[in-house]
């Protein structure tokens, strides 16, 4: 519910709740509680659920990111990218992406572009770990856990917000950020609408084992039935590591997805094998397999005062391109430096400048990547024949101009 009264008590008061401390939430309060200019601020956060245990061993979290250089810059703000890197991560140094209905493909390569590595494939419970070690123990961040969001009332004259928490404390801030998920129940209660549609895919995600090493690369075929892609994994810390772990993210469409989930571990290697062409090897195990249902969607408004959307809360966008996360990660950051510059400048919170500048610089940055997956996804799912000679021959031609191929690999590793 919303409510036109500006005169709301509390147990608790924050300058800054969070709802939602996973991987995109967490990080916003940490970006904040570990710069100087902000060090005055109260900082809350509001989580219902347990964090995922960090894997170890040969057990790997199903779920990843490729993280880009400019994820790796703001993990490294916070003061995290070190335990990340002695924990578990594997560099990636090149992408190979491959038509299945043709001979089209492109490779890419960190050395043409004068660097170590493309990115690092992490599993999402190793930051999320992290994240939670770094709050709990830092004096500026205050974790409500385990807590529920029951209701929410909000004045839109002057940003405040309370929220009614299910164990029945009250919690007042002056700025809201909901970090919580694709169904953010704080956008819905304040009715802030979405554009949404079905891809007509599930994606299925899972860790294999492959007969031959995975060679440090991202691979990806495009099949007509969906894109697969392999991420390479490692057991344990750069200085120790093994080359036959992958992660699978398989789009398909939603009854080979069925299909497929129904399938016997032996027969899903063997099928997953035919469809990478064992690139790799035979597929030799796989461990447990998760699918999803596949759905863009898109905040119509990022903001009211003092309220934004941040992360998945504000856009899902298909998993094709790994760049869910890292799109959540530069909301952390664009909205983080307009809250530092307030603090710097002694502007209140509920100034309508701070969440306007922070919409104007993600929305459209956000739409245009969405605009950019929806094109691929429809150029590579079509059997079309013109279309299929289009990828082809414009995939031969990028992946000859080196000029034009490291541009897209710059953009792709956010420099």
């Amino acid at each position: 519910m919303n409510s036109g009264d500006s005169n709301m008590t509390a147990d608790l008061h924050f300058d800054v709740l969070i709802v939602g401390a996973g991987l995109v939430g967490g990080a916003m309060a940490c970006a904040l509680a570990e710069h100087p200019a902000c060090e005055a601020l109260s900082i809350g956060l509001i989580e219902a659920s347990e964090p995922a245990a960090s894997p170890s061993g040969t057990e790997f979290d199903p779920r990843v990111v490729a993280l880009t250089h400019a994820s790796q810059e703001l993990l490294e703000d916070i003061g995290i990218w070190h335990d990340v890197l002695r924990q578990r991560a594997c560099a990636y140094e090149r992408m190979h992406v491959w038509d299945a209905e043709g001979t089209g493909d492109i490779q890419f390569d960190a050395s043409e572009v004068q660097r170590e590595c493309l990115g690092h494939i992490v599993e999402n419970s190793v930051i999320t770990s992290l994240l939670w070690r770094k709050m709990q123990d830092h004096p500026g961040i205050e974790l409500l856990h385990p807590a529920q969001l029951s209701q929410l009332s909000h004045n839109p004259r002057d940003g405040a917000s309370l929220i009614e928490l299910a164990d029945g404390r009250s919690v007042a801030a002056k700025l809201l950020i909901a970090a919580d998920g694709a169904h953010s129940k704080v956008r819905g209660i304040l009715n802030m609408e979405t554009r949404e549609w079905d891809y007509g895919h599930s994606a299925i995600v899972s860790t294999v084992t492959t007969s031959e090493p995975h060679q440090f690369t991202a691979w990806q075929r495009f099949l007509e039935i969906g894109p697969l892609a392999f991420l390479p994994l490692q057991v344990g810390s750069q200085a120790d590591f093994d080359e036959y772990h992958s992660s699978i993210v398989w789009s398909a469409k939603t009854e080979v997805a069925q299909e497929l989930m129904a399938l016997s571990d032996e027969a899903f290697c063997q099928r997953l094998g035919d469809a990478f062409e064992g690139r790799l090897g035979d597929v030799t195990a796989v461990a447990k397999r998760f699918s999803f249902p596949l759905r863009q969607r898109h905040a119509k408004e990022y903001i009211l005062p003092g309220v934004a959307l941040i992360g998945d809360a504000a856009h899902t966008i298909h998993p094709l391109a790994g760049q869910g996360v890292n799109l959540g990660f530069l909301d952390v950051i664009a909205l983080s430096e307009e809250i530092i510059r307030a603090c710097r400048r002694d502007l209140p919170l509920n100034e309508p400048s701070i969440l306007k500048r922070y919409q104007r610089n993600r929305k459209w940055h956000n739409l245009g990547m969405m605009a950019v997956m929806e094109g691929f996804k429809t150029l590579f799912g079509s059997d079309d024949l013109p279309l299929r000679w289009l990828r082809n021959e414009g995939m031969r031609r990028v992946n000859n101009l080196g000029a034009l191929k490291n541009l897209i690999v710059k953009q792709a590793m956010g420099l």
